[in-house]
């Protein structure tokens, strides 16, 4: 046999993996894409509205239906094959964002076609968020997971280092009309028909069945799956616990982030839109930054583990609320910078921790049900925090989000189940 024939590095191998390098390529020109839209719609909303209550609303009509529709969305995934899922919905984004383009260019869009097209675009992440973060464990054996999460979660913050900045160029070359949010949505829509075709051309994909199981159950398979998945989730003390870390923290910090951040740009900022794409970069380039100090550091355990997660909480907080009151691009650059170390550093870490203690049976539950810990309230947030900015200040909204985040802090050191995270061992949930 010639022991040369395979690379030895897990990186290196996982790219020899067919279906692996189909996804991955047409998943990051896709997230590329995303990124013209990360900032084009923000921006066109503000353009059009000046309103940052009408900006959250928006934003908040995308996160609806997402939320709602991810449990559901888990499983079916865990039935069906989620490669059709991620194809078909691929191609309804094509449509969709290319239409939006189109409104823009011709200047017909309106206020409330944003309204709808938040709506469906929401709707179809219901579907793709939990499909898309279960279907690695399904073509890259067990011992290449951790390098194919790797890669994959990296790829996603390259991107989003690269596009907002870029997309805050195109749009900011136009500054004075809406030519440039309509390019940056035609980039996106383009993006999403490459990767539905890299889709298209994979083999693999499908979820294996346990023995026995139909794939035309019924609506109540459909619900009691769920339900099993949620009872599994409840009886994890450490998945419990990080179930409610992530849904109070993420609907302190997302509303700010996304609405507040913009407006700081448009309010502040010299650079406007421009300045806007690049702190969007920031955090995503921290992100990466922390996906590459997880994988080059050694896996954090017990107190480590446990002192990572307090010490990203503290640092959320006490940004939070610098940022009500710097005003230099510079500097604000450079703290989202350090939030999204922090934060691709421990999420890399705990996504592969659930990942391997869940069984592949379950992945698109569980996955769905800690992303919408990720993204339950996150609508509610980005409502409250327009609502906020309309009758209050930025410094104030800041404030208010970092001090509350720190006092999470505080609850979180005072649980007991903080320090058993690395010793818990997922068992098979019983039907």
């Amino acid at each position: 046999m010639d022991t040369h024939s395979k690379p030895s590095h897990p990186l290196l191998h996982v790219f020899t993996i067919r279906d692996f390098l189909l996804l991955w390529s047409g998943g990051t020109i896709s997230m590329l894409g995303s990124q013209f839209s990360l900032i084009a719609m923000p921006w066109l909303v503000l353009q059009l509205t000046n309103d940052p209550l009408a900006l959250g609303a928006i934003l908040a009509l995308q996160g609806i239906p997402r939320v709602a529709f991810m449990l559901i969305g888990g499983a079916i995934s865990d039935r069906f094959s989620p490669r059709v899922i991620l194809l078909t919905c691929d191609w309804i984004n094509f449509v969709l964002v290319g239409l939006s383009a189109m409104l823009v260019f011709t200047g017909m869009i309106q206020v409330w076609m944003l309204y709808l097209f938040g709506l469906f675009t929401g709707l179809l992440s219901g579907f793709v968020i939990p499909a898309a973060n279960s279907i690695v464990p399904l073509i890259v054996p067990e011992h290449d997971l951790q390098a194919g999460n790797s890669i994959s979660m990296g790829s996603s913050q390259l991107v989003g280092l690269v596009g907002p900045a870029l997309a805050g160029v195109v749009v900011g070359i136009y500054a004075q009309s809406t030519r440039g949010i309509a390019i940056a949505l035609a980039i996106d829509a383009v993006t999403f028909a490459v990767s539905a075709l890299a889709l298209w051309a994979m083999r693999g994909g499908r979820r294996p069945r346990p023995a026995g199981a139909t794939t035309d159950a019924g609506q109540e398979d459909l619900w009691r799956s769920i339900s099993i998945g949620l009872r599994h989730l409840v009886n994890q003390d450490g998945l419990r616990f990080m179930f409610i870390v992530m849904t109070v923290v993420n609907f302190l910090f997302t509303g700010p982030l996304l609405v507040g951040i913009p407006v700081l740009a448009d309010q502040r900022l010299p650079e406007g839109a421009q300045a806007f794409g690049f702190l969007m970069s920031a955090y995503s380039g921290g992100n990466l930054l922390g996906y590459a100090l997880a994988g080059a550091l050694p896996r954090p355990n017990g107190r480590t583990l446990s002192a990572s997660i307090i010490g990203l909480l503290i640092t959320f907080g006490l940004v939070l609320c610098a940022f009500g009151w710097i005003t230099q691009t510079w500097v604000d650059f450079s703290l989202l910078l350090l939030l999204g170390t922090g934060n691709g550093y421990i999420s890399l870490v705990i996504f592969t921790w659930i990942q391997q203690r869940t069984p592949k049976e379950m992945l698109g539950r569980m996955m769905s049900m800690l992303l919408f810990a990720g993204n339950g309230l996150v609508p509610f947030s980005m409502i409250l925090t327009g609502l906020l900015l309309k009758n209050w200040t930025l410094t104030g909204l800041f404030a208010l989000a970092g001090g509350l985040i720190l006092l999470t802090t505080v609850w979180a050191v005072l649980q007991p189940a903080l320090m058993t995270l690395s010793h818990e061992v997922v068992a098979s949930p019983a039907d």
